[in-house]
């Protein structure tokens, strides 16, 4: 069945061409069609446009039942990507959240053997049945605030068997669920314990072992590692990229969020599809973005949840970069995967403008998990991922209503899968 959204308020994020992703000043162009249409035929995008530009002819060519939408009052955005998350994870970490509150450091939390390991010990004890059920739920959460695609890493198994068994986990969920998944393998997430001490052999089994057996059952679409201090040297990271690269695994890199790590050059080095976090960035690291193709991804929620500095958004922008932001939903330094809240911190606590920020955790993000061809924009071609908002005034208040949930109805591959918060993704 096809679907005709009309009477739109304002059809945000329209582009005739596809782009992708937008830099710099760029950023703060974000085309919109007021009082407009938008017509889906079956999982794409058909046509789009004004109202008075509409012709009941065109759904006479269509020759399919058509369901029509009145939006009156209301907008439509593309559907958020969120290019970064670890949703697939065994058990809270409130616990850890009281040591923060009483002063703890993360890497002080993570010394006394909580942090990743904590998750570690929860997550190799699970079942694959049990990940699945729970991150379901996770995707459910996402989409209910306008999430349509996500990339989602491993990296609480840190053994072969357990990572194997996480990235199983996600590909259950790429199969099942109408959201857009890219996966992602972060053996090199952290040491685990029982290599303390040994990290460079810990290193060799992620070359020698993990990654061959990922690429043999074409688990990942990325290879990921945590390169900062106290977690996995430039050299460290150099040697998992190669490899990866070898075994057809697109680099992308945590990188900067403790301290200067030199993980955003390594990044630009090899081609790194984003560098995230990237808290600590100077001159230097601008310098190396600019002119590559890795894209400089903030996680908002981490930097806020942990009280960490904020990356220097502004400033990139003004030298020219593209910025994009993502969730990191995981159980330790962001329990929360919803982008609406990232859109606002990128203007509360980022400097950005609201149209910054939207392009940030759209077209941008899309780029950043590398479906900038089918998502991202409201464009002709691209998969219908969207969702239609509450009756709002304008787009600023998308941003600027930081705690209510903006999104009254979502659209995946064109099929409804929330309506009014009701959410039903099979």
């Amino acid at each position: 069945m096809a679907v005709l959204i009309k009477n739109i308020k304002k059809l945000v994020q329209a582009e005739t061409a596809p782009i992708p992703f937008r830099a710099g000043s760029e950023m703060s162009n974000l085309p919109c069609i007021d009082d407009a249409y938008l017509l889906v035929v079956g999982e794409k995008i058909h046509d789009f446009g004004k109202m008075s530009d509409f012709s009941e002819k065109m759904l006479e060519k269509i020759g399919e039942p058509v369901e029509v939408v009145d939006a009156t009052g209301r907008m439509v955005f593309p559907a958020f990507c969120d290019s970064h998350s670890h949703i697939v994870y065994a058990g809270s970490r409130e616990i850890e959240y009281i040591d923060k509150i009483k002063g703890l450091s993360y890497e002080e939390i993570a010394k006394r053997g909580g942090g990743i390991l904590n998750s570690v010990d929860r997550l190799r004890a699970a079942s694959e049945d049990e990940l699945f059920a729970d991150a379901w739920n996770r995707l459910e959460e996402v989409a209910s605030f306008g999430t349509g695609a996500i990339e989602i890493k491993s990296g609480y198994g840190l053994d072969t068997e357990n990572e194997l068994k996480m990235l199983r986990v996600i590909r259950r969920l790429k199969e099942k669920s109408p959201l857009t998944i890219k996966a992602n393998f972060l053996g090199a997430h952290a040491v685990p314990r029982e290599f303390i001490g040994r990290q460079t052999e810990y290193v060799d089994l992620i070359i020698n072992e993990m990654i061959p057996m990922v690429a043999a059952e074409e688990l990942a679409d990325y290879v990921d590692v945590f390169c900062d201090r106290g977690f996995f040297t430039p050299e460290d990271t150099e040697r998992i990229l190669m490899q990866g690269i070898k075994y057809g695994l697109q680099p992308k890199i945590h990188a900067n969020e403790l301290d200067y790590s030199g993980g955003i050059q390594v990044g630009v080095k090899y081609n790194a599809r984003s560098v995230d976090h990237i808290e600590y960035t100077g001159d230097e690291e601008i310098e190396a973005l600019l002119g590559s193709e890795t894209m400089p991804t903030i996680l908002p929620g981490a930097a806020f949840f942990l009280g960490m500095v904020y990356a220097p958004a502004r400033k990139m922008i003004e030298a020219g970069l593209p910025v994009a932001m993502a969730g990191d939903y995981n159980p330790g330094s962001c329990p929360s995967g919803n982008m609406q809240f990232v859109l606002s911190m990128g203007c509360i606590k980022y400097g950005m403008i609201p149209e910054e920020a939207i392009n940030a955790t759209t077209i941008n993000s899309a780029y950043a998990m590398g479906v900038e061809d089918i998502l991202g924009t409201i464009t002709k071609g691209k998969l219908a991922n969207f969702f239609i908002t509450k009756p709002i005034s304008t787009i600023e208040f998308m941003p600027y209503a930081y705690g209510s949930n903006k999104v009254a109805t979502v659209y995946l591959k064109g099929k409804k899968v929330v309506d009014n918060g009701q959410v039903e993704l099979n």
